[in-house]
């Protein structure tokens, strides 16, 4: 079998069906009180990546963006 890696919209589509998974069995067994420790450690690790990322250095890459500078 060849060696090959997932693109990236098949490996974000994997992500997704698996926490889909975890919170449609989280809910199915009532654990609510996990889904909500869940949900919070997420937003803050969301809060984080947003808060320490280097927005100044993005650059853009369309044309219309690069006439109007």
């Amino acid at each position: 079998m060849a060696n090959k890696k997932l693109g990236r919209r098949t490996t974000a589509l994997l992500w997704l069906i698996g926490v889909a998974v975890l919170v449609g069995g989280l809910i199915a067994y009532e654990q609510i009180s996990i889904l909500y420790v869940l949900a919070t450690l997420s937003i803050v690790v969301l809060l984080l990546v947003v808060g320490f990322a280097d927005l100044e250095s993005v650059g853009r890459t369309d044309d219309n963006a690069r006439n109007e500078t």
